[in-house]
């Protein structure tokens, strides 16, 4: 390839800034859709309370609704019954003095009571409630507004709707909400030496492993994928040979079909690997390789207005770089205010070591100290080609490319593996 006209061999950290900043500007459209289909979908602005949460006063136990003011000091006072309160039905009598009602919880509390009494403190003679000393006025009462008041802000624009959002928005009111648009994506896996799983594997080849795991990290980042053909049972990604002309088409087909294009393999500097010489000639290279262990040979560029990611064939290298470049480019583009996992703080086991200046993502497991603290030991299975010892981790640990020698008892940062 002649001499660049891009950015090439940038840090993580200018990378996944370069990535986010491009994705940003490509933020998706906005779709309105039904509530019981937002979870995990990201929201388009912000939703407020159109009312008091609680709308109104009700209990919080089931009890005995009464006035605080009649509770004895001490030994004990009666209450007539006037009625039961079910939740979601409403009394016009107020309570006067000496008078109580039995409640359910959630229901709305009666005019002139301020008080629940749970039931069991309570002892009931026929038609009279008789509680005694140390009740506390204002009790297992819930205030109007106690959890939100009218227009205050519930749910923020750029959050991706949880269970818990749902639960939120539903007791909003909300039946349909704006979010943004997933974004389509095809993926191309490359190479000679791959076979699919079920046909015959001669001694020079193996099975194709990135295009399935690719195509499940997909699906678990928010995106659509375009199947490689029609069919119910269609595979979720397109194999090509390492040949120019075939991967030329494949790649303007993908980016004519899809807003996000990503392929496993051929992106190094070997005579078989095409990629960055295709991307120069038919779009834009935006960078090409990242001081990143494993995952150098990433490159990130455009055909066509679809936005293209080329990972490293060897599998750690392809799940790595999709966890750290292109999982934040997804959240990005659907306008998610959370583009990186967050990380937390875990004191070494053992030492490691690297020769290399880069930063290194090391496979690793994270351990209950004995005084509560998280350990992580680092996995002595750190091949890029050994998926097997990816799948053991449940966390990323960051060694900084500054850094030749961390000490077992130091702390680093870890980030969680999204296995899905």
């Amino acid at each position: 390839m002649p001499s660049s006209d891009f950015p090439m061999s940038l840090s993580l950290e200018e990378a996944q800034q370069r990535v986010v900043s491009i994705c940003k500007s490509r933020q998706l459209a906005i779709d309105t859709i039904p509530l019981q289909v937002a979870v995990g979908r990201v929201l388009a602005e912000d939703a407020h309370a159109s009312d008091d949460i609680p709308a109104f006063d009700n209990s919080a136990m089931d009890g005995f609704a009464v006035r605080g003011e009649d509770l004895p000091c001490e030994g004990e006072a009666r209450f007539q019954v006037m009625e039961t309160l079910l939740a979601g039905h409403v009394t016009q009598r107020v309570l006067g003095v000496g008078q109580c009602m039995r409640i359910m919880t959630g229901a709305r509390m009666p005019n002139g009571a301020d008080t629940v009494v749970i039931k069991e403190r309570v002892r009931v003679e026929a038609n009279i409630a008789v509680i005694g000393a140390g009740e506390r006025q204002g009790s297992n009462v819930r205030p109007r507004g106690e959890e939100m008041l009218a227009g205050q802000l519930a749910v923020g624009r750029g959050q991706r709707i949880r269970a818990t959002h749902a639960s939120l928005l539903a007791s909003l009111g909300m039946d349909r909400v704006r979010v943004f648009r997933q974004p389509r994506a095809s993926i191309i896996s490359t190479g000679d030496e791959l076979v699919m799983p079920g046909q015959s594997c001669s001694g020079a080849q193996i099975y194709n492993s990135n295009g399935f795991g690719l195509a499940a990290l997909l699906g678990g980042a928010g995106a659509q994928l375009d199947r490689a053909d029609e069919s119910p049972d269609g595979l979720p990604f397109r194999h090509v040979a390492d040949d120019r002309e075939q991967l030329r088409c494949a790649l303007l087909d993908a980016a004519r079909a899809s807003e996000v294009v990503i392929t496993s393999g051929g992106v190094s500097a070997g005579e078989a690997d095409h990629l960055p010489g295709l991307v120069r000639e038919l779009g834009q290279v935006h960078f090409w390789k990242v001081r990143l262990r494993p995952g150098m040979p990433f490159l990130f560029g455009e055909i066509e207005g679809a936005l293209l990611f080329c990972l490293p064939g060897n599998p750690v290298s392809s799940l790595v770089t999709f966890q750290s470049l292109v999982r934040p480019a997804l959240r990005a583009l659907q306008g998610d205010r959370e583009l990186h996992p967050r990380w937390l703080n875990a004191r070494l086991v053992a030492p490691v070591r690297k020769q290399h200046q880069r930063t290194e993502m090391l496979r690793g497991s994270l351990e209950s100290g004995e005084d509560g603290t998280l350990n992580v030991r680092v996995s002595s299975r750190q091949g890029s080609a050994m998926i097997s010892g990816m799948l053991a981790a449940d966390v990323l640990v960051e060694f900084p490319e500054s850094a030749q020698t961390l000490d077992a008892g130091q702390v680093v940062r870890v980030f969680p593996i999204q296995h899905d």
